[in-house]
């Protein structure tokens, strides 16, 4: 735990929120000095950057890699460019413009567990403890996802009820069928772990 992590474990609820608020303000003002706007999901980075009316997609000079990123108007000096903090899947990341005065940019992320704290590794930080995500129906997950969340959220309600989870359940299943097959041991003593 780093220090500044254990001085906010100190702090009374009262200074704690007034902690909480002004780093929130912080993070806005920085946000908001940013030439461009972003949002995220933990599938994928969608960022809005506005260019000047008119503009056409021959006169962008736009570039995605796996971990850099360069966007800008032919000629001048890029508006969005560096490193990403992780990798995306360049083929399924794409851009388009919108109404001639907005580049639509959509990463696709490799790490689909993580938050991203910024777009570019040169651009102020966001605090990724406090993103709330927006709910999502089991029916939009991927078969492993889906199949991975429907298993913990059994596995929640089994603990809750102080029953086996399904691992859990699975080992004793396993052990009942083994004393099955070998009834001449004793395993009186036996235990799970």
């Amino acid at each position: 735990m780093s220090s500044s992590e254990q001085d906010y474990e100190k702090m009374t609820a009262e200074e704690r929120e007034q902690h909480d608020k002004l780093q929130k303000e912080r993070e806005e003002a920085e946000q908001a000095q940013l030439p461009y706007k972003w949002k995220q999901t933990l599938q994928d980075v969608d960022v809005s950057i506005p260019v000047p009316a008119g503009t056409r997609s021959k006169n962008l000079d736009v570039v995605i890699g796996r971990k850099k990123i360069k966007i800008g108007v032919k000629g001048q000096p890029p508006i969005l460019e560096g490193e990403l903090p992780q990798t995306v899947k360049v083929e399924d990341s794409t851009w388009t413009i919108e109404d001639q005065k907005e580049v639509l940019v959509h990463l696709e992320k490799v790490n689909q567990m993580t938050w991203w704290e910024h777009v570019v590794t040169s651009a102020p930080k966001i605090n990724t403890k406090s993103i709330q995500p927006e709910n999502s129906k089991l029916g939009d997950l991927d078969g492993d996802t889906r199949a991975m969340v429907e298993k913990m959220m059994y596995d929640q309600r089994q603990k809750a009820m102080n029953q086996p989870t399904s691992d859990e359940q699975r080992k004793q299943d396993m052990f009942k069928k083994f004393q099955q097959q070998h009834p001449e041991m004793d395993f009186s003593n036996a235990k799970f772990n």
